[in-house]
């Protein structure tokens, strides 16, 4: 058999086209000389294609149907842009250069409608379109460097949209060549020419040239929007550069570093998947390739594609790596989404390309039935497949599966280079297998469904535990669980709800059966709980001891101690020398079996009676009674499940266990003292340390008892009891979460004391409240309502930071084993969302708000935006107490949330959010206080607005607009505006004093802004009476024409009356404005009384007669039409 080149193992990721779209093409007859695709573009839900008759095909990705058909009379299509926050929208360039906007009104069901056509680029081509990230605008680049802006008004934005959009189409800036390629993100724009690249800050309008090198060619650059995992919040900016580089630019436009890829384009290219041919791989490495890239697309997992005329190249531009390029010939465009690459062929041709690792892609061929494709392909990386360490996706069983579908007489050479793969992994596991044998030898293991390792202990291996060192023994359980193959991603989705792992030991029947039913914390920090670990594994060589023994005594104190303990504790451990199996047996029952049923009787009596007292409306409608019938059941909660009870339990069971533990290695170590050896004297140090760290634990739990004296100071550092000591039934346990939650909401933390009454009455004082609430969670735990003690703690316990942090301990120690907390350590915070998001659905789980609270520890601000598409599972409310110390951060994310959806939607949002309707408030103080001009520039030492101060930019300016004018009450309002207005917010506040009727105090900030567009709007901030119109002339008379030629602090200095100021509040433009509201013949006389006609230019009588004029015209026109119309009438009655 003749040697395959095989890929190299650095190579795990492969090009796959998994379906093919011919006949896709051919029902949409574009498959034909006359008629082809032209461009293309592609976004969540939707694959657009361009044809050359001028229709644009709409085709839905789920299931490849074709939805809709747009057709356009004004040439063929020559650039196609889904909107990618808003699907209802795309934007169509033809040949002749109009750009046609269409809203597709799929929520309504309706037709789709033209919403804009723009001809600003007319009889030129139109070579790059790009959307807006957040709002409706469309960005339009043609041949000559022209680039524009359309912003959209469509019918979802309603009537007060109209306001906003007085220009639709804006030239944004005009470069010195074709425009190649427009990319949007975050408010900039990234327009790349044939000879440089130019960054617009649209919101500012500011403009800067990348570099200073210029470049000729077709030369591409993207924005890449996360930077690497070491918390920079920046995006990054690549540029194609001549010679097979990229430019690698900050957020601001500074370029870097520059990356070259020549060399490393040097290997040879990697095969693509398709069922069109055999994949195929030379092996030989090719010269470097200086290429230039004509395009540059951001795609996921941190990468960047481009093409050219000979193949397909994929970059990890951050590391400097080429993941693969494959030969993919006459590629026209190439749009993409997620990791889906759609090509479009210079033929009209279309190509369904998928990003994928080898075993995924593997997994997809075997799971469509493609046998042959999927063993060549496993043959072909064989070196990545064998190197995969968990091969979670791709098991030895499948690849034998897939061998067997193979043709045994025909495929003899696929067969063989199959088997040779399978020979590779078989000592891998195999190794994995001795390496789980090598832990017991008298012990087997398996995995049931629900993630409990179940452990089968078998007797007749004497010589197996006499060689048995105490080391090998007492493996801790996370070695143990190290050892076995990782599980599937199903099962570790459980174990993100099981804190602890039980053992289930199942001995024959002449073996004594010891259920330990103490919970095992795997990685539990607390001392307690790590040394219940040691006892376990010592208890399992005293078990395996004592046959060899013969004999073991056990005093009678202690075991009357023993049988006096719950089902926590470990049951006595009874052995007769003499006694029979049969008399093993019957003695088994009295000794393991613990009466449940009795043992939560006195629970569930007292739960029933309690659940009776709380329906009577005289105790549900008062809240001391209700604190006084929780205290006396607390009670009885407490003498079953205190942490307390269960402390000084395991302290004595301890030392108990210890003492026998000492007695039976004492006695072992005696039966052969010439044979003694390092391993027994390894033996003896271990159980010394053992012994030695249990009376520093007993010290400790002893001492915090002590302390404990008042019940007030308690040890926050202990462990949670995250999960039932016993088992509950599903009735009780219901119950028993409602009234352990309402304890929590009515403070009653406590039984028995006085402190309880005190805390119960709000008497104590804030922190010895708070701590025993924090005590009162650690020992219930698993029994509160974790949605409602979040929203109790975030309404009520908001000045105690101490029992948030408590609650999220709590949070962390049930999901301290999910894959998202392992992962924390090693994986990129990309990497752990995606993680995050296929754990998903979370249906408002608190437990999301863990992972949340380890994601902003690690990797801060930059953690937070994109935890927004987790929302409503985590609420701004939650995300405020994760950086209560930096509100900033906060602000970033509501800022971010807001703006993630669409305009017209953000209102109700908002609304949605503000519960309770308080948080209004404190909102709009950070969102004024936080990226924005300083006060002494919009506010003067008399407490009135700056000129010009309300053109300043506000960082939060949308969220700030969005918080006022939300509905609200009078004092709701007034609050508000005062806040507005002492942050010099002045459009906030002007819109406030209008919502309020302070009509008078907004005309006079209105008159020291000096801005006549105020007067003029459509707002209502025009004068509607004669005693307003008189007022606004007074004001801006006494503003005296020296104050705006000696203080330019925030506009340009203006003379009255002349046309240098046509936009300042002076008293001949507002006696303009005047004459157009109540027409000049009434004008003239009000201004004569206010004696201000001596302050009038011949501009304003010029201006009147025009009025004049007009308005002679219009009524003679009123008085034509109405004539007409009443001879229609009279001709109609006759």
């Amino acid at each position: 058999m003749a040697s395959v080149p095989v890929i190299p193992d650095s190579y795990n990721h492969v090009l796959a086209e998994l379906e093919c779209l011919d006949p896709l093409l051919s029902a949409l007859r574009l498959d034909s000389s006359r008629l082809k695709c032209t461009c293309i573009d592609v976004s969540k839900r939707w694959l657009a294609l361009g044809s050359s008759g001028g229709g644009l095909n709409l085709i839905q990705k789920d299931g490849w149907k074709q939805r809709l058909f747009l057709t356009h009379k004004e040439g063929a299509i020559s650039q196609v842009a889904c909107c990618l926050h808003d699907e209802d929208y795309v934007a169509v360039a033809t040949s002749q250069g109009l750009v046609v906007v269409w809203e597709l009104n799929q929520e309504r069901r309706g037709k789709p409608e033209r919403i804009y056509v723009s001809s600003e680029h007319k009889g030129r081509k139109v070579t790059a379109l790009c959307w807006d990230t957040a709002a409706l605008r469309v960005f339009v680049g043609d041949h000559v460097g022209k680039v524009s802006a359309i912003k959209i008004n469509t019918s979802k934005q309603g009537k007060a949209a109209a306001t906003f959009v007085m220009f639709p189409v804006q030239i944004i800036t005009t470069v010195d060549s074709r425009v190649v390629q427009l990319d949007y993100l975050d408010g900039r724009l990234l327009i790349s020419s044939l000879t440089r690249t130019y960054l617009c800050d649209t919101e500012r309008e500011k403009f800067w040239k990348i570099g200073n090198k210029e470049r000729d060619g077709e030369f591409g650059a993207c924005f890449f929007p996360v930077g690497k995992n070491s918390g920079n919040q920046q995006p990054l900016i690549y540029c194609a550069r001549p010679g097979s580089r990229m430019w690698e630019v900050n957020f601001d436009g500074e370029v870097q570093s520059t990356h070259q890829f020549k060399q490393l384009l040097s290997s040879p290219p990697l095969p693509v998947v398709t069922l069109r041919q055999d994949p195929h791989y030379t092996g030989s490495s090719c010269s470097p390739q200086s290429l230039s890239f004509s395009k540059l697309l951001y795609l996921t997992e941190h990468c960047v594609v481009t093409w050219t005329e000979r193949g397909i190249y994929i970059f990890l531009p951050q590391s400097l790596q080429v993941l693969l390029w494959s030969e993919v010939k006459d590629i026209q465009d190439i749009a993409v989404h997620k990791s889906e690459l759609f090509c479009l062929h210079t033929n009209g041709k279309v190509v369904h390309l998928s990003l994928l690792l080898v075993d995924r892609c593997i997994e997809r061929l075997m799971r469509r039935g493609f046998w042959t494709l999927a063993a060549r392909v496993s043959c072909l990386f064989q070196n990545s497949i064998v190197s995969c360490r968990a091969r979670k996706n791709l098991p030895l069983d499948k690849l034998e599966h897939l061998k067997s579908q193979l043709d045994a007489s025909t495929q003899q050479d696929l067969t063989a280079q199959l088997e040779e793969l399978i020979a590779k992994l078989e000592p891998l596991d195999s190794a994995c297998s001795s390496r789980r044998s090598s832990i017991s030898s008298h012990e087997s293991f398996s995995v049931l469904d629900s993630g409990i390792y179940r452990v089968i202990s078998r007797r007749g291996s004497q010589s197996d535990e006499d060689s048995c060192s105490l080391h090998s023994q007492t493996f801790s359980e996370d070695e143990r669980l190290k050892e076995f193959p990782a599980h599937h991603e199903d099962e570790q989705l459980e174990l993100e709800n099981v804190s602890h792992a039980s053992v289930v030991v199942e001995a024959d029947r002449n073996e004594t059966f010891l259920p330990f039913s103490i919970p095992l914390s795997f990685r539990s920090p607390s001392p307690l709980v790590s040394l219940q670990a040691v006892k376990e594994s010592v208890s399992s060589f005293v078990r395996k001891t004592t046959e060899k023994i013969g004999t073991l005594h056990i005093s009678p104190e202690s075991r009357g101690k023993h049988e006096a303990k719950d089902d926590e504790q470990l049951p006595e451990l009874t052995l007769n020398p003499v006694a029979s199996p049969q008399e093993e047996k019957e003695s088994e029952p009295q000794n393991c079996q613990l009466p449940e049923e009795d043992h939560l009787r006195n629970l569930k009596a007292a739960t029933a009676e309690t659940i009776a007292k709380l329906q009577d409306p005289l105790v549900l409608l008062e809240p001391q009674c209700m604190r006084r019938v929780l205290q006396e059941w607390l009670v009885h909660l407490e003498e079953k499940f205190s942490q307390e009870h269960s402390a000084l339990s395991v302290k004595k069971n301890k030392t108990v266990c210890a003492e026998e533990q000492r007695a039976v290695l004492e006695e072992n170590l005696q039966v052969a003292p010439a044979d003694r050896d390092p391993v027994d004297k390894e033996q003896n140090d271990i159980l010394e340390d053992c012994i030695e760290k249990e009376n520093t634990a007993e010290t400790c739990v002893s001492k915090s008892m002590c302390e404990n004296g008042t019940d007030v100071t308690v040890p926050l550092g202990c462990g949670f009891q995250v999960s039932p000591p016993c088992a509950i039934e599903p009735d009780v346990l219901k119950d028993l979460v409602e009234l352990t939650t309402l304890c929590f909401e009515l403070c009653v933390f406590s039984a028995g004391s006085a402190e309880a009454e005190e805390s119960s009455e709000g008497s104590l004082p804030p922190a010895a409240s708070g701590t025993l609430a924090c005590r009162f969670m650690q020992s219930y735990f698993f029994l509160l309502d974790l949605k409602r003690v979040k929203q109790c703690i975030i309404t009520m316990c908001a000045t105690s930071p101490d029992i948030w942090e408590t609650y999220i301990a709590g949070l962390k120690e049930i999901t301290c084993h999910s894959p998202v907390a392992l992962a924390m350590e090693s994986e990129d915070m990309l990497k752990i969302l995606k993680l995050l998001h296929d754990l998903g659905p979370w249906d408002n789980s608190p437990l999301l708000l863990a992972h949340a609270q380890r994601l902003y520890e690690k990797f801060g601000e930059t953690a937070l935006r994109p935890l927004i598409k987790f929302h409503p599972s985590l609420l701004p409310s939650d995300i405020k107490q994760l950086c209560r110390n930096d509100p900033a951060h906060f602000l970033a994310y509501l800022d971010s949330l807001v703006k993630s959806k669409p305009e017209d939607k953000r209102p109700f949002l908002l609304r949605s959010l503000l519960q309770p309707e308080s948080v209004r408030l404190d909102w709009l103080c950070l969102a004024v206080s936080h990226d924005a001009p300083q006060r002494a520039n919009t506010v003067d030492e008399e407490g009135n607005p700056r000129p010009r101060s309300h053109l300043f930019t506000w960082g939060y300016s949308q969220l700030i607009l969005l918080l006022i004018k939300l509905p609200a009450d009078f004092v709701m309002k007034e609050k508000m505006a005062d806040i507005c207005k002492s942050h010099g917010f002045w459009p906030g506040y002007l819109f406030l004093c209008l919502e309020l009727d302070r009509r008078t105090e907004a005309f006079t900030n209105i008159v020291h802004l000096d801005d006549l567009s105020l007067l003029n709007g459509e707002d209502g901030s025009i004068p509607e009476t004669i005693e307003e119109w008189k007022f606004v002339l007074h004001l801006a008379q006494n503003r005296s024409t020296a104050s705006h030629q000696h203080s330019p602090q925030n506009g340009i200095a203006v003379s009255n009356g002349g046309p240098s100021c046509p936009d300042c509040i002076t008293v001949e433009n507002v006696a303009l404005l005047l004459a157009k509201a109540i027409g000049p013949n009434r004008a003239l006389p009000l201004l004569q009384e206010c004696g201000l006609t001596l302050e009038l230019s011949e501009r304003f009588t010029g201006v009147c007669e025009i009025l004049r004029i007009a308005e002679k015209r219009q009524r003679a026109l009123i008085q034509s039409m109405l004539e007409r119309c009443d001879r229609f009438l009279w001709s109609q009655q006759a």
